[in-house]
Order: C-alpha cells, then structure tokens, then sequence
C-alpha cells in the first residue's frame, strides 16, 4: 500500500532541527564511497544518530564559511541515503544528473523559508521535477506518471491554501513510493552514518 503524507508527519514533530531545512537523497546503484567519488567528497569521521549529523553540519558550515558543507550516507537496502543538513545538492540539476550516470536517483529538499524541491532521475535524464507545495507544475520528461500516486499521497492541488502543509511529508511519501524506502525514527537515530564533507562553491 503507498504510503501517504500522514504516514511521515512524525519527521517535522520529532527532528525539527533539520525537518526546517533538509535535502535527502536516495540513490540505487552507487555505494556510498562510489557516490561520494563522483561527487568529489572529502571523508570524514562517522557520526551516530542525525542530531550529532546535524550538530556537526552547522560547526563545519561555520568553519568553512559556507565553501564546504557535511554529509551523512547509509545503505539502506539497495539504495544509499544521502542526507544533507541544511543542504541542496541533491536536487541541483547541475550536479545530481551527471552523479546519477547508470543509476536511480530520487531526492527532496526544504529551506527555512518553505521553498522545496522533488527531483526524480534516472540515468542522467530528469523524470520530473516539482515543488512540493506547487505540485501542479511539474515538469521532465514523464511529469504525469505519478500524477494519480501524487494525489493519493496527499499533495495538495486546489487553489485554496491547505490548512495543514503536508508538502514535506508528501515528498518523503512520494519518495517511499519509488524507491521502496523507508525513512523512520530509528533509522534516523541509531544509524552510524559515513561521512564527508563537499564544495558547495
């Protein structure tokens, strides 16, 4: 059964440090060392649990003045997550298409200011792209595919402002849909994650 947006309202509740400002990745064909080689990462110490993920995010940022931010990988089946404290290259266009040479990469983003990004590709080509709060322009080369799978998630389409913004837990759903993973508390929690930092500039 597909899962729906109310099946991820735990994430805002429950990890609000990085629920305001996140970008995960999920990946199917890359281990976590072959991602980080094609995104030209600098390993870093592991890290437990994504409270010291994000701790250790934000002191990096300041350390580095912005030019190069921490990243947290798991494997998680046969895909590998990549999570991004406050980070958006996941879903930049530049960078994700060419990392996603033979292989399946779905990722969504929020910033502090609500402005987010659901970006589905396979083998270097766009499938769809969309903001999840505006799920109604969407684009790729299959933008309607999972048009009927969007409504049954719980995206919301009227023109009228919803009175509760499910549009996070909608991507994280859509997410699930796709790749079959699950994102959970104790996933998120008791995992030792891979480490490496990027540049962002």
């Amino acid at each position: 059964m597909t899962k729906t947006a109310a099946d991820y309202s735990w994430f805002e509740d429950d990890f609000p440090d990085i629920a305001e400002a996140y970008c995960l990745t999920l990946v199917r064909g890359l281990s976590p060392a072959e991602l980080m080689s094609r995104l030209e990462g600098r390993p870093e110490a592991p890290l437990q649990g994504i409270a010291a993920v994000v701790d250790a995010a934000f002191a990096q940022y300041d350390l580095e003045e912005g030019n190069r931010q921490l990243v947290a990988m798991t494997t998680v089946g046969a895909w590998t997550l990549l999570i991004e404290p406050n980070g958006y290259l996941g879903v930049t266009e530049e960078r994700a298409l060419p990392a996603s040479a033979e292989a399946s990469w779905v990722s969504h983003f929020v910033n502090i200011n609500g402005v987010g990004t659901f970006l589905w590709a396979e083998n270097q080509v766009l499938r769809l792209c969309f903001d999840p709060m505006f799920p109604e322009d969407r684009w790729g080369t299959t933008p309607d595919e999972l048009l009927s799978v969007m409504h049954r998630i719980s995206f919301h389409f009227d023109d009228d402002d919803p009175e509760t913004d499910l549009s996070s837990p909608a991507a994280f759903a859509l997410a699930e849909h796709l790749t079959g993973v699950a994102i959970t508390p104790a996933l998120l929690q008791a995992t030792t994650f891979t480490c490496a930092t990027l540049k962002i500039r």
